[in-house]
């Protein structure tokens, strides 16, 4: 029996092509969120959660069930499709029946058929029938929902005006074009496509009118300029050369070499990833686990691909995640907000070399797959998780060729072949030839990494002279049938093969950079080959170590050096094997000290976007240096390393907070001479992720231990944060003061004592203290502070305009040195004088983002000020019921900042928790940029 469910729009129920109609908002709000969920389970804690957020009631399952046996009935004879599981309910529905996956599929199908996508694209684009689900917003999970229902909207009306451009038909999609900016005025490059779709329907002029417009509306509004691709495209219309949309880019995670023999294990992967939500592929080192993820990966829509191989510490999973979501977690729990950000997903996270982190991976994999429930998990690892949910596939080595048939279609000799190509290009093998290369994948048992190597080193040897050395050098077992312990071994001995062909220079220098986690630069390599007193080049013997594939060279970026993970483990066993596994420790923990030394100096420098730059490229290796400081109970090299850092503390990297507070609970640090910087950094920390309490008991005993004027300039300024938090004015300039009479940062202390006095009401005292500031700033993050505090001051002046000016400046100069921090409180500001000058769309649309960022990122003092300026603004605008909600929410937090003067509360409002305040933030902005949005299309009309 056909169903059909319908929520891109008012949701809609047909059954055998009847509409049903389904009364009532829970019971339509429980259909929804199975028809959400795609043909997945949805769990009865969910939906109870869902339909009664605040507190749900003794009867709540009950009704939920009844709830469930009447949409059955709703169903009529298609009843068996809303089907009971032990934790929930699942409502059975294919692509063609759930118009929101039609519609996703039309867009994958349409990205991979050019010729039909304008038709295909067309259909998908008309499944909208008006506000989705308009009447269930008030359900978070369905609002969550129908925010990606609109991002959805905005990826199909792009591809499909991309594709009637490119189908010459742009007259027809003109239209949608224009509506879809319309929606989000701001957004270039649906802006991009209408100045394309008019240029193709030869309206040149009014194309070039729009890119101007949209120019003048980006500056007016942000003070931002469009980037270097409307210039581009004005100077092609106006020439007659304007093309067609460039076409879509292919998910950066597919290698560039050809993945040979492994076509059956993609596409059974593939199969097993409709059905499990996880698979492992488990298997020796270097029998192409990640190679195999990575064509998955490549193949699938939405990929996220999370490398762990250059993660040595259980706790820095979380925030590699977040790198690969393109996440900023600056506080607040890192996996939570990953899960946050993946929760509505669907698609495959793949997770690559677990092994060396087993039990970490499988906790963070059981959070994973509990919070995402639209997500598949694809594991790499030498063994299984251990999950109940996991599926293990072993991937086996390359098949090799037998006595009989033509050996260049066995796999093996394939790969062999391709990569020999690579190393020493001309004519084919001859028969002779190809008999020695079949043995040769023979005796290297279908192990595609040592049929690789092997390969690689034909830029030196004949074929003959390396099937001679093969035989001399390797232990390897025959016949194919050895276990996978033995192969692994065997992949050893062809490592070790490879390194013992070496000079004793290269392998010196390999072994030494085998510490490196994540890679060096070029500069890195030659001083440790240098100081390591290198009879040849440094340069010259790195290069030898690319040529023989010994080490890796990336050129996307700035060069970088990497070792494979295996060939990396080997390093470290000849490390140990020559007694040099301290001096490289050593050797690596002063790299670190030096490099943390540079990058603390460097960002307070005019060069701070290059210093910003390379910490967070050198991070996988600090973090590895840090721990090994911190195995070795090198409290010297710790203690450098955090002081060093102090600056980073304004950044996203939360786990630098964490390394100064870990230190600063070092019993070591009692009789330290550098306790007052760790302190004082530590101090920093504990008031970034929202505990002043701590905070200040920190900064106090690192003024009675400090030691030079760094240490008791920070222990100042955490007191100084401390104080604001109260709203105590006068000790935040005693502190800021004190911390700028000394010779350290100047500018700092100036605009932080420049911030209070403008709170307490002097802006005229204020102004002349920011000139110090201003006049001290180097850094742009401390030009950005200096900016912020001039909005902070404008603005308690009733000069909205210049405020403005000082916030888009604060923003713009914090973005480009990487101090997210400041770019998130400039933001606030910038939000507050545009709602007192009456952009209220422009506002609320800022709300609805900055209060989404500091949820993800756990920082709630700064939320709650959010919230409170956004009482305001609702205030304002009449809305009195959501605001004083807000407000009593916000006064009785605990780590919400003092407010002076405290806004009026409404006698007998309730205090609700933190989930239902950002239910009730999010409902208001909704409602009042929908009243806008009616309103200007009023306007527009007359």
């Amino acid at each position: 029996m056909g169903i059909r469910v319908e929520v891109l729009g008012p949701l809609r129920l047909v059954v055998d092509g009847v509409p049903v109609d389904v009364p009532g908002p829970k019971r339509r709000a429980v259909l929804a969120l199975l028809a959400l969920a795609e043909s997945r389970v949805v769990t009865v804690e969910h939906l109870l959660n869902a339909l009664w957020p605040a507190e749900i009631p003794e009867s709540g399952r009950q009704a939920l069930h009844t709830h469930v046996s009447r949409l059955r009935g709703h169903l009529g004879p298609a009843a068996d499709r809303l089907q009971t599981r032990h934790d929930g309910y699942r409502l059975d529905l294919t692509t063609v029946e759930l118009d929101l996956a039609q519609a996703r599929a039309a867009l994958r199908s349409a990205h991979k058929d050019d010729q039909d996508a304008f038709e295909v694209l067309r259909a998908a684009h008309a499944l909208w029938r008006g506000p989705v689900l308009a009447d269930l917003t008030d359900v978070a999970p369905i609002a969550t929902a129908v925010e990606g229902c609109a991002q959805l909207h905005r990826e199909v009306t792009d591809a499909l005006v991309a594709a009637g451009i490119a189908a010459g038909r742009g007259s027809e999609v003109c239209g949608s074009a224009a509506d879809a900016v319309a929606a989000d005025p701001l957004r270039e490059p649906g802006v991009l496509l209408l100045v394309r779709a008019l240029a193709a329907d030869g309206r040149a002029v009014e194309a070039l009118r729009t890119a101007r417009e949209f120019r003048r509306r980006l500056a007016d509004e942000t003070g931002l300029d469009p980037t270097p691709a409307l210039d581009e495209l004005e100077r092609a219309i106006a020439g007659g050369t304007a093309g067609p949309a460039p076409a879509r880019a292919e998910a950066p995670v597919r290698p560039a070499t050809r993945l040979i023999g492994r076509a059956e294990e993609v596409v059974a992967l593939r199969r097993l990833l409709d059905v499990e939500r996880l698979v492992t592929v488990v298997g020796p080192g270097g029998v192409g686990k990640t190679r195999v993820a990575l064509e998955v990966a490549g193949r699938s829509d939405g990929a996220t691909v999370l490398l762990l191989a250059p993660v040595t510490d259980p706790a820095a999973i979380p925030h590699a995640l977040a790198a690969a979501l393109n996440l900023n977690v600056a506080r607040g729990d890192v996996l939570d907000a990953c899960v946050a950000v993946l929760a509505h997903r669907t698609g495959v996270l793949v997770i690559d070399n677990c092994e060396h982190l087993l039990d970490a991976v499988r906790d963070v994999v059981e959070v994973v797959l509990a919070g995402c429930p639209g997500l598949t998990v694809l594991a790499t690892s030498r063994e299984r998780l251990g999950l109940a949910a996991e599926y293990a596939f072993r991937l086996a080595p390359l098949p090799v060729p037998g006595a009989d048939g033509d050996p260049t279609q066995v796999p093996s000799v394939a790969v062999f072949l391709d990569r020999a190509r690579r190393a020493r290009p001309g004519a084919a093998p001859a028969p002779a030839q190809l008999r020695t290369v079949a043995d040769i994948v023979r005796r290297l048992d279908g192990m595609p990494l040592a049929i690789e190597l092997a390969a690689g080193r034909l830029s030196t040897f004949t074929l003959a002279d390396l099937h001679r050395r093969l035989d001399r050098s390797l232990d390897l077992l025959g016949g194919g049938r050895a276990s996978a312990d033995a192969r692994h071994r065997t992949l050893r001995a062809t490592v070790g093969w490879s390194y013992d062909l070496l000079p004793d220079d290269e392998q010196r220098l390999f072994r030494h950079l085998s510490v490196f986690v994540d890679g060096v630069d070029l500069d890195t390599a030659e001083r440790i080959g240098a100081d390591l007193g290198l009879r040849s080049d440094p340069g010259s013997v790195l290069a030898h170590l690319v040529d023989t594939s010994m080490i890796e060279v990336v050129f996307a970026g700035p060069t970088r050096y990497r070792m494979l993970e295996t060939l990396r483990a080997y390093g470290l066993d000849r490390l140990e094997a020559a007694g040099e596994a301290e001096d490289a420790q050593r050797r690596f923990i002063r790299w670190a000290v030096e490099l943390a030394g540079w990058v603390g100096a460097t960002l307070r420098s005019e060069h701070e976007p290059d210093a910003d730059a390379v910490l967070r490229r050198e991070l996988a290796n600090l973090r590895a240096a840090w721990r090994a400081a911190r195995g070795r109970r090198s409290f010297e090299d710790a203690a450098v390393i955090v002081s060093a850092l102090f600056d980073t503390l304004y950044r996203d990297l939360v786990e630098i907070r964490g390394w100064a507070e870990e230190l600063a609970g070092d019993p070591a640090i009692a009789t330290h001479p550098r306790a007052g910087a760790v302190l004082g950094a530590a101090a920093e920390a504990a008031y970034m992720r929202a505990d002043p309490p701590r905070a200040e008991e920190l900064a106090r005993a690192g003024l009675e231990r400090a030691g030079d004027d760094a240490a008791t300039w920070s222990c100042h300024l955490a007191l100084a944060w401390v104080a604001l938090t109260r709203a105590a004015h006068v000790q935040v300039v005693e502190h800021c003061l004190a911390a700028a009479a000394l010779d350290v940062r100047r500018s700092e202390g100036f605009a932080g004592a420049a911030l209070a006095t403008a709170y307490a009401g002097d802006p005229d005292g204020a102004r002349a203290l920011n000139e110090k500031a201003r006049a001290a700033a180097v850094s742009p993050s401390m030009r950005a502070f200096v900016a912020y505090v001039g909005g902070e001051i404008e603005s308690r002046a009733g000069d909205n305009d210049r405020a403005e000016r000082h916030y888009v400046t604060a923003i713009e100069l914090a973005r480009a040195s990487g101090a997210t921090f400041y770019v998130g409180v400039a933001t606030v500001g910038l939000l507050t004088v545009r709602a007192s000058a009456g952009r209220v769309a422009d506002a609320l649309r800022g709300y609805r983002e900055v209060i989404g960022y500091f949820e993800r990122t756990g920082s709630w003092t700064h939320l709650w000020a959010t919230l409170r300026d956004l009482a305001g603004l609702l205030r304002t605008l009449g809305d009195d019921e959501p605001a004083a909600l807000l407000l009593a929410a916000a006064a009785a937090a605990p780590d919400a900042p003092a407010a002076v003067p405290p806004p009026p509360l409404v006698p007998g409002t309730p205090v609700l928790d933190r989930r239902e305040v950002l239910d009730v933030a999010r409902r208001a902005v909704a409602r009042h940029l929908q009243t806008t949005a009616k309103d200007s299309s009023r306007t527009h009309a007359v």
